[in-house]
């Protein structure tokens, strides 16, 4: 990565600004699943990572309790990453299917992947203000990313914080505002433009409401709208 990338990493780690979130992501990382009481959790925020040249950016929600905030790497270690990095990993995006810890070998080619939340929330309910107060960190990422030509929101939290990023990096805000939907785009001519994805979450995975062959074809869809 550039030197600046790192230097915004090393920043994000860092980061206390939301009382909330430190004490949550501090606990669970102290108050460890038994499954994992073995491991020493990560208990910061949680960077992006990916390709510095990428042109699709995948923004989630936030790190989970268990996942992220344990491993140190956002979908990492968790049910909706197994989810996500099959389907990453079928569309040409990421070198393998899985992903279990931050040095597992896995590379992603083209695509960032970030949180608009970089911290682990209660029941994994960040609030607006949080999500606000984490937008500077998202803004001072896409800037950097000079080649991100599409952001896939997974889910509406996502969708709601990727317009706020974009006002924030200088695009106009919306009146009204546009709805999210699954594979909904909006603004295609635009600088960023938004593709809507049911997030990979349990809840959805399970119940059929978001499926492998839903994000195999959102993902061939972005594919497309990034010129492949």
């Amino acid at each position: 990565m550039s030197d600046a990338l790192v230097a915004l990493e090393r920043a994000i780690t860092s980061c206390r600004r939301c009382p909330r979130l430190v004490a949550w992501r501090e606990e669970a990382a102290t108050v460890k699943r038994r499954s994992f009481a073995h491991e020493e959790y990560w208990g910061r925020p949680i960077p992006g990572f990916g390709d510095p040249r990428a042109r699709l950016l995948v923004l989630g929600l936030a790190p989970a309790a268990h996942g992220g905030n344990r491993t140190g790497r956002i979908f990492t270690g968790d049910r909706s990453g197994d989810f996500l990095f099959a389907g990453l990993h079928r569309a040409g995006y990421a070198n393998q299917a899985v992903s279990v810890h931050a040095n597992d070998g896995l590379e992603v080619t083209d695509a960032w992947i970030a949180a608009a939340v970089r911290c682990a929330p209660p029941a994994n309910k960040p609030t607006r203000q949080e999500r606000d107060t984490c937008l500077p960190w998202a803004v001072s990422e896409l800037r950097l990313l000079e080649h991100v030509e599409l952001i896939l929101c997974l889910g509406g939290f996502a969708w709601q914080a990727a317009l706020q990023l974009r006002a924030a990096a200088g695009e106009p805000m919306p009146r009204p505002q546009p709805r999210f939907g699954h594979d909904v785009l909006w603004d295609p001519r635009g600088r960023w433009p938004l593709l809507g994805c049911f997030h990979p979450s349990q809840q959805n995975t399970f119940t059929g409401r978001m499926t492998d062959t839903m994000l195999d074809a959102t993902l061939a869809r972005a594919r497309e709208l990034t010129g492949d």
